[in-house]
């Protein structure tokens, strides 16, 4: 049975964006592609609601469309298009239906007024709850190509806390796109650097830079063995680890980060990092879920 990449279509051009994406994807794992629309009320707001047939037609001229693009671009690939949960919530239904695919893309553009933010509300409820990575496509996303010359796969690396699941991730997706893997690490100083404007000495500051180095190296211990084809670049700098995710992201082709299965009081959420690169970088961003 063919395994399959999920897709989420609402006819947006970052939905587009995001479908060329996984196309590409699909070809590179030698897997299918499955695109889906999760229906709801705000579908086909030119169509007649008193004419359920009107809407059902409207829906399914766009996944076509959405198909038949696909198709032209990987004559060889097999594309299936369906719309699935009529009348529940999209979130819920991408989420579930993600459950039965090796990646879910999304177009990364919301509808909101708020120019810097990159991300609608579907795309972050899919990202922190969905089960398998998820890989968020702005609508100039596609216009990013990794490979020799290109641009590079970034990881954001937890230095006191690697994920295997996130890492790999990473090194199999660059290792893929025979890129350049660029491995970040951003740091702060102590809270008492802060205390009255205070300056450290520079003795101090590059002591505290070898640590959080010499931090990232060891979190990457074994996977240059594992994944030898592929070229790591470690860049540690001082700066948070989303700010320097979101620096970095303009050269990137893809950024890998990691978010917690570990459930909050308030439901499944995206950490901090998570949340702001998803919102502010400027390459396709995959969230990586792990323990």
């Amino acid at each position: 049975m063919t395994q399959y990449l999920l897709a989420g279509i609402d006819g947006s051009p970052e939905s587009t964006a995001a479908a060329r994406w996984a196309a590409d994807e699909a070809v590179r794992r030698g897997l299918g592609l499955r695109l889906v629309h999760a229906q709801t009320w705000l579908d086909d707001l030119h169509a007649d609601r008193t004419r359920p047939a009107d809407v059902r037609a409207l829906t399914q001229r766009m996944l076509a469309d959405a198909q038949q693009e696909v198709g032209r671009a990987h004559p060889g690939l097999e594309v299936l298009a369906e719309v699935i949960g009529v009348g529940g919530e999209p979130a819920d239904e991408l989420a579930e239906a993600a459950n039965a695919a090796d990646l879910l893309v999304l177009g990364s553009r919301g509808h909101g007024g708020f120019a810097g933010l990159l991300v609608g509300s579907v795309g972050l409820a899919v990202a922190a709850r969905c089960e398998v990575p998820t890989v968020l496509v702005r609508a100039d996303g596609i216009a990013r190509p990794a490979g020799p010359g290109g641009r590079e796969v970034v990881l954001g690396v937890d230095t006191r806390a690697p994920s295997d699941e996130v890492i790999d991730f990473a090194f199999r997706q660059a290792s893929r796109v025979n890129a350049v893997l660029r491995a970040v690490h951003g740091w702060t100083p102590p809270p008492v650097w802060g205390y009255a404007g205070w300056v450290p000495p520079q003795v101090e500051s590059d002591r505290f830079h070898a640590i959080e180095a010499e931090l990232l190296t060891e979190a990457l211990t074994g996977w240059r063995e594992k994944y030898p084809d592929v070229a790591v670049v470690e860049d540690c700098r001082l700066g948070t680890g989303a700010s320097a995710l979101v620096d970095v992201s303009a050269d990137a082709a893809l950024v890998v980060v990691g978010r917690r299965r570990r459930p909050h009081r308030a439901g499944m959420r995206l950490g901090p990092i998570a949340h702001a690169v998803l919102h502010h970088a400027k390459a396709p961003v995959a969230v990586v879920p792990h323990d």
